[in-house]
């Protein structure tokens, strides 16, 4: 098949769809992304991209062509909605100039925003191709959550927009169960919807002894390690309080990899709190260097806020934690929790809970060996049970080819 992926966001920078792109090819399919220049997550373009391109290159064997955008900034509202909308509009206007030949299939990978499907839409009638839209994120409801839009009449006025796109792709893959009531509700058919969730990248399951090292990483203590977007929804607030209500227990350490938009007031609130000698950044590693970090942490920590929205959301790390099969520490609501609970896979707690979230942290670092191993042994169990990677994405190509 020839497949046209849809993304705002693809590499240089590290999103899921680079593997699934990679692996659509290895099972003998043509692939082309149409993207932005990359400026995620630092808000910046990156090095060696301008608003004077390139706007056509290669990966590997993917094809990719760009479309010029406004860089998100830092932590501006209103440069971000500059940046998803510049996206929409500039991509689905040249559109029919960029994007050349023929396609077979569409498929949109939505991490947010929705505006996205604009120019996969457009390529839609331009292409006479069938569009699948993978919902990562459930909008109005993300824009509410993250108190990025609080107005209901614009609320409303979105869930119409977001209806109509709906309305226009012809099957929707949700990554959480909960997303289908609310896609359902806005009056789109129960068999136009699919649950099809994340899964982790191959190598997260690799045993193999890396080369790799990082000597900012403690050599002793028991360590909680957050990976990965370091934002207002991951809700760093609770876990330095946790932190802080354990700081004269010197054998707990915290670690974390990643960036993000609330990194520097993290930052900040750990020296004013005279934590940094047992809450550690390490920055921003390439995805493929995880395992390794991984593998030097006793429990791995999820978080959200407590909303709506994300007690019906599935964090992409979770699939990520399982199949390195460790412990998790869970701090959020629904769905996410659920798995862990269900699979004795390690401890959940209420969000947005400094106190409860510190008394698991202590009540794990006391577990003996063989408990937090039994637990990574479930962890691992789960993720081959439910979001192993292969036999997704055959039931992804299945659907494809079934597709018209």
């Amino acid at each position: 098949m020839k497949i046209l992926v849809v993304t705002q966001y693809f590499w240089p920078e590290q999103f899921k769809i680079l593997d699934l792109c990679q692996e659509l090819i290895e099972r003998g399919n043509e692939v082309t992304v149409y993207t932005g220049l990359p400026n995620y997550p630092e808000g910046e373009f990156f090095k060696g991209y301008s608003l004077l391109g390139p706007y056509k290159e290669t990966h590997g064997k993917i094809n990719i062509i760009r479309s010029p955008l406004i860089p998100r900034g830092k932590n501006k509202s209103f440069q971000l909605i500059l940046n998803y909308f510049s996206f929409m509009f500039l991509a689905s206007l040249l559109a029919p100039f960029l994007v050349r030949g023929k396609f077979d299939k569409i498929f949109i990978y939505e991490p947010s925003p929705v505006t996205v499907a604009i120019p996969a839409i457009v390529l839609k009638y331009l292409k006479k191709a069938p569009i699948i839209f993978w919902v990562l994120d459930l909008w109005p409801e993300s824009l509410e959550a993250t108190g990025v839009l609080k107005n209901k009449k614009a609320l409303s006025f979105i869930s119409i927009f977001v209806k109509w796109i709906y309305d226009h792709c012809d099957r929707i893959f949700i990554t959480s169960r909960g997303f289908a009531r609310s896609i359902s509700s806005m009056g789109i058919p129960e068999n136009k919807i699919f649950y099809w969730p994340q899964w982790a990248e191959a190598f997260f399951s690799s045993n193999q002894e890396s080369t790799y090292k990082d000597e900012n990483i403690p050599k002793d203590g028991f360590k909680i390690m957050f990976a990965g977007n370091i934002g207002s929804s991951q809700d760093f607030e609770t876990i330095i309080g946790a932190a802080s209500i354990l700081r004269n227990n010197k054998n707990i350490k915290f670690l974390i990899v990643g960036d993000g938009m609330m990194k520097k007031w993290s930052e900040e609130q750990v020296l004013k709190l005279k934590l940094q000698n047992t809450f550690i950044f390490l920055g921003k590693k390439p995805v493929e260097t995880m395992p390794y970090y991984f593998s030097h942490a006793d429990v791995m920590l999820v978080s959200l806020t407590d909303t709506k929205l994300f007690s019906i959301t599935v964090p992409a790390k979770i699939q990520a934690y399982l199949a390195s099969g460790k412990p998790i520490l869970a701090s959020l609501n629904g769905e996410g929790a659920d798995i862990i609970r269900q699979w004795n896979s390690g401890m959940t707690c209420t969000p947005t809970n400094p106190k409860q979230l510190a008394q698991k942290i202590e009540e794990m670092s006391l577990l003996s060996i063989d408990a937090l191993k039994l637990m990574g042994e479930n962890a691992r169990r789960c993720y081959l049970s439910e979001f192993e990677r292969d036999k997704l994405i055959s039931i992804l190509v299945q659907e494809m080819k079934e597709l018209r």
